[in-house]
């Protein structure tokens, strides 16, 4: 408990110690019963109590402000209107909870720039990324000699927002074609990879209250020239391939997955 003295509560701090009261600090092992001459007529007794040293400071404020105001109500007070005069003028705490609408919430809004970049992606054990049978999955696989075309070819758009964060990288939209891009769902408690058609003009600007930033990863440089893609509607989960197995789909997983790879060689 900080150290007040509670005859500063009072207009005339000075007066009490003419009345024989001792100005110090209140310490709660120092505390005994005393009888404070407030006025004529009206004392106060302190006793030790640890829980009620706020509820006397109280007292001592609102009885201050009494005083001048008993003064012209005469003596024939009864000891019920005097105290009920005094509890009038309690101190009231009053705790303000302050609520924040929804609304009234700062919006992320990330904005597309005009111009793309063509590049293809290849894990850092050198698997690249290709179409697999189903047009709507990619897979990664060791391609030989003479099998290049088989490479996606991305177009990566870049966004820019007003309330990027350090670390969050650059953020980007990969897209296979036109309406074609790649986007992440959530599936019970596991976040799913996608390629889902979607019309570009839809793309251009993405509101963060939107679930249209399912399309949006944070790129990120790690090392040396490998970039990691984290989602920026799943915080925590990364486009990955498989550590081993070739021809196995591009997953999202948790950044501690000791099965998966995260990090990207991008070629321009």
């Amino acid at each position: 408990m900080s150290n007040f003295d509670l005859s500063e509560a009072l207009d005339s701090p000075h007066d009490l110690k003419d009345q024989g009261v001792e100005h110090c600090c209140f310490n709660m092992t120092d505390v005994q019963d005393e009888i404070f001459r407030i006025d004529e007529g009206l004392d106060l007794v302190v006793s030790r109590n640890p829980k009620n040293l706020r509820h006397f400071a109280n007292l001592v404020l609102a009885s201050n402000r009494k005083r001048k105001s008993l003064k012209h109500c005469g003596r024939g007070l009864s000891e019920e209107k005097l105290c009920s005069a005094i509890m009038d003028c309690l101190v009231t705490e009053t705790t303000i909870n302050m609520i924040h609408s929804p609304s009234t919430q700062v919006k992320t809004i990330f904005q597309r720039l005009h111009s793309a970049t063509e590049c293809t992606l290849c894990d850092h054990e050198q698997k690249n990324v290709v179409c697999g049978s189903d047009e709507l999955k990619l897979q990664a696989i060791t391609l030989q000699g003479g099998h290049g075309e088989r490479k996606v070819n991305f177009q990566m758009y870049k966004y820019i927002t007003a309330c990027a964060s350090d670390g969050e990288g650059l953020t980007v939209c990969l897209s296979i074609s036109r309406d074609l891009h790649m986007s992440c769902s959530m599936e019970g408690d596991t976040v799913t990879l996608l390629l889902e058609r979607c019309d570009e003009g839809d793309l251009k600007r993405i509101s963060g209250d939107a679930d249209m930033d399912r399309f949006l990863f944070f790129k990120r440089t790690v090392g040396v020239s490998l970039n990691s893609f984290e989602s920026v509607k799943y915080r925590t989960w990364f486009i990955s391939t498989s550590v081993k197995e070739e021809n196995k789909p591009l997953e999202m997983c948790q950044q501690d997955t000791h099965t998966r790879l995260t990090c990207f060689k991008v070629n321009n």
